[in-house]
């Protein structure tokens, strides 16, 4: 009973932190912006810019196009052109619509207090029917629940070794083409190719469910348990869906890449809005945690089988003679 009372606050208040925290402390940190045009020109941009010290990291272009290609490939978030007729901001909503209010709201009031009033392009928007990025924002939770369910379903189903790997890809494969039917081809908030979509979807759902099932095969329950807490208390919170992981605190930011939501998001992003930009980062992350915990799920299989047959040796061996 005093373990009970005490260990449910104790997981209400780490709950609590994990979610509220990251979400109470947004803010740019170190967030990439573009500075673009002519250097006598963007020398005042930047000298505003960089007061608020350490919210951005300025990359330089010497004109829009290139701001533009910069802002396609992910480098950067936006970026600040200066033209002739005044300063422009370009932003990419696809890439986090609160990024994107956020440079608004931080440059237009930097242009007001000039007396200057700036034009905002947004070169690659989030989909009409998702142009607050919340449908994304909320397949997050859904499809960690789906993947801790199929990783603690296949071990407590008792499969094992090869036989648990193969229901694990099938049942990663068929969560990943349902999630992109639903989300590209039903809802409309991705806009990329399906087939890539769908397996985004499918190799997220693959390194969870995995990592549930190897540290389950290891570990048993208590594996199951601390993988499903990792992804359900860190891995959401920390994946910066909602906003971007220069947003969150550090090392928050960070830390939500290297678990699967956050690898998810990001790789997501770039395979349904930015044609595979910066795709290889997440990816090789999602891969990594899908091929250890596949691996995890056949030598946990071995060891066991191992252990099986030494015990009737053993038993031999200790039965008397005669």
């Amino acid at each position: 009973m005093i373990a009970v009372v005490v260990l449910v606050p104790l997981l209400a208040a780490l709950a609590l932190w994990a979610f509220a925290w990251p979400a109470a402390r947004t803010a740019p940190r170190d967030l990439p912006l573009g500075v673009a045009g002519p250097t006598a020109a963007t020398a005042q941009v930047e000298k505003q810019l960089e007061q608020k010290k350490g919210a951005f990291e300025i990359h330089r272009y010497a004109d829009e196009a290139a701001a533009r290609d910069a802002i396609a490939d992910r480098t950067v978030y936006g970026a600040v052109v200066v033209t002739p007729q005044g300063p422009e901001l370009l932003t990419a909503s696809a890439a986090g619509p609160t990024v994107a209010q956020l440079l608004q709201q931080a440059v237009g009031r930097q242009a007001s207090a000039r007396g200057t009033q700036i034009r905002t392009v947004d070169v690659v928007a989030a989909p009409a029917n998702d142009p607050r990025g919340a449908a994304l924002n909320a397949a997050v939770l859904p499809l960690a629940l789906a993947a801790i369910a199929a990783g603690s379903v296949v071990t407590m189903a008792g499969l094992r070794g090869l036989r648990a790997v193969a229901a694990l890809i099938g049942t990663a494969a068929l969560v990943g083409a349902t999630a992109a039917g639903i989300a590209h081809s039903w809802l409309g908030v991705l806009t990329g190719n399906w087939r890539a979509e769908a397996g985004v979807l499918g190799l997220a759902t693959l390194a969870v469910s995995a990592a549930v099932a190897g540290l389950g095969a290891l570990f048993g329950r208590a594996g199951m348990g601390i993988a499903a807490g990792t992804v359900m208390l860190f891995g959401n919170p920390f994946s910066g869906a909602p906003s971007a992981p220069q947003l969150l605190p550090e090392p928050v930011g960070t830390i939500g890449q290297w678990l699967p939501p956050g690898a998810e998001t990001t790789l997501l992003r770039s395979v349904s809005f930015f044609d595979g930009a910066a795709a290889t980062g997440p990816a090789l992350t999602l891969t990594w945690w899908a091929l250890v915990g596949l691996g995890a799920v056949l030598l946990g299989h071995a060891l066991k089988a191992r252990a099986k047959t030494t015990e009737p040796a053993a038993e031999r061996s200790l039965a008397p003679v005669g």
